[in-house]
């Protein structure tokens, strides 16, 4: 069976550098066998991949991507807590924040960016409880924000 680092290569993505934090905060941290992850953002090289609100200026489909990089930026936290992403016994809860217009109600298929991924990189384990919520503004006016609680 591959391991998770090898799951991500097969899928063409690797585990970015942790994002530095944008205020007064751990990215991650451990406590007994949970992780806790602070809520990552969708940042790429170091930049937003978007700004706006989904349904707005943000499409659902560049607001899938976000959570996407957003977990990607979540794995990163948890591996920098414990080396080796094959110590993840199961991804426990995931929290979505989507910042969209009041007309916008796709907020859990934007999770599905987040969710899925962490299906194809850990398998049974990655399935996980879920919260996806929407919110009117989020930090540095990003799209989307997802945190983890993972067990090891």
């Amino acid at each position: 069976m591959s391991t998770p680092e090898e799951r991500l290569t097969e899928l063409g993505l690797t585990v970015p550098e942790v994002a530095k934090p944008v205020a007064s905060y751990l990215p991650a941290v451990r406590s007994g066998n949970y992780i806790y992850t602070s809520g990552q953002l969708p940042m790429k090289s170091g930049e937003l991949m978007f700004t706006g609100k989904v349904g707005g200026e943000v499409s659902e489909e560049e607001a899938i991507a976000c959570a996407q990089q957003c977990a990607l930026n979540a794995i990163a936290a948890v591996k920098s807590e414990i080396g080796d992403l094959s110590k993840v016994k199961r991804i426990v809860k995931v929290v979505a924040f989507v910042a969209s217009t009041p007309d916008f109600t796709g907020q859990p298929r934007v999770a599905n960016g987040a969710s899925e991924l962490f299906g194809e990189v850990f398998g049974e384990a990655g399935r996980h409880a879920r919260s996806a919520v929407g919110a009117p503004v989020l930090p540095l006016d990003t799209p989307v924000e997802v945190e983890l609680i993972v067990e090891v």
